[in-house]
């Protein structure tokens, strides 16, 4: 069996003789669903990642000022066989939230340690890898706070969230839900809501998944990670953005250290709206776009450059919408459906990017407009 390396007892869950075991990682010679995939026909993509790290983590509740109490990490090779895993267990400092869920009482984590104490051996288990998770943007979120808590930064660049890649393969998933994505590989869920079983199950379904989509030459949903550099006051605040390949940053003044501002209401669009966007024809100031699901970066910095550029921030679909933003357009998000109804065009994160570079000037407004950032993103 793999080595269980913690940094602090993995006793979760209830207490006593019917109570069930930490999980551990699959046994020597256990045969799961993802060990017993064969491997793909087709050459491996050479465009696929050298890494991965599949991680789960469990909180004290979903807000931006939540803290991590355990967190796993399946370090993966590039095909997805299992080189190690790791987990621990993480003193919030605050009352651990919904007990009867992840079953981690004030007691168990009173002498677990710190994130502090924890972020580089957990940076050490994410570094050089994309980061697999379901859900993952809620993941990220939670890691990279912390890290900003403890000021450093997460070497994560890229994610991965098995939701979105669920849906790139076309899977016959009822919901969306882990157990749902574990059996449809035939995974055997052992405890759910502990990390190092969660992260255990996701690795093994990710694997499988992983060869289908180089055997289909699908491309994986990967999305760019943005470092948190501050914590101030229980906020985040973005850093400077950079300038390098794939990057949506650029040197933007509004943007540098210590910036970061809280959700407010923008002054209305000067701009009459000219009506929808047109393939292969640049975006023009006053068309109304709308933003839906998951993003590379943060919601409001990308809303905002879009403003800055003359662009009308729609916050609902209708049929005046000239373009909606999405990384995820065959979700079931209301803004996605009026999408299609409406027949609205739609455009990735990336595509959005490049077009903000090149934004036509409004009708009878003399000059050009200047791109609100640097490069367009890479999305992978």
């Amino acid at each position: 069996m793999l080595e269980d390396r913690t940094t602090a007892p993995p006793t979760e869950g209830p207490k006593g003789p019917d109570a069930p075991q930490a999980p551990q990682g699959p046994a020597r010679g256990e045969t799961t669903a993802a060990t017993a995939v064969p491997g793909p026909a087709a050459p491996w993509p050479t465009a696929y990642p050298s890494g991965y790290a599949v991680v789960d983590v469990e909180t004290t509740g979903l807000s931006r000022d939540d803290r991590i109490i355990s967190a796993a990490v399946y370090r993966l090779d590039a095909r997805g066989e299992v080189e190690d895993h790791w987990y621990t267990l993480v003193n919030p400092q605050r009352d651990p939230g919904p007990v009867w869920i992840h079953g981690l009482t004030s007691d168990k984590l009173a002498g677990a340690p710190l994130f502090a104490d924890i972020a580089e051996e957990f940076a050490a288990r994410l570094a050089d890898r994309v980061l697999v998770a379901h859900n993952a943007v809620f993941d990220w979120s939670m890691i990279a706070r912390e890290y900003a808590r403890a000021t450093r930064t997460a070497p994560v660049r890229q994610r991965l969230c098995t939701i979105a890649l669920s849906k790139e393969l076309g899977l016959p998933l009822p919901n969306h839900k882990l157990e749902s994505l574990a059996a449809h590989f035939g995974v055997v869920q052992r405890q759910a809501h502990h990390a190092l079983d969660d992260a255990r199950v996701l690795a093994e379904a990710f694997r499988p998944s992983l060869h289908a989509a180089a055997s289909g030459g699908v491309r994986l949903p990967l999305l760019e990670c943005r470092a948190l550099t501050e914590w101030s006051d229980g906020a985040a605040r973005i850093g400077p953005q950079s300038t390098g390949p794939g990057s949506f940053g650029g040197a933007n003044p509004s943007y540098r250290p210590g910036s970061w501002r809280p959700s407010r209401k923008r002054p209305a669009c000067p701009h009459p709206n000219p009506g929808r966007w047109q393939d292969g024809k640049p975006l023009k100031q006053g068309m109304r776009v709308a933003f839906s699901g998951d993003t590379s970066v943060e919601r409001e910095l990308l809303e905002d450059r879009a403003f800055e550029a003359g662009l009308h921030i729609a916050t609902s679909v209708s049929r005046l919408t000239s373009l909606l933003v999405t990384n995820d357009p065959d979700s079931g998000t209301s803004k996605t459906t009026k999408a299609r109804a409406f027949g609205t065009p739609v455009v990735d994160e990336a595509a959005f990017g490049q077009l903000l570079q090149d934004v036509a000037p409004a009708d009878g407004t003399p000059g050009s407009v200047p791109p609100p950032g640097g490069p367009a993103p890479s999305d992978g």
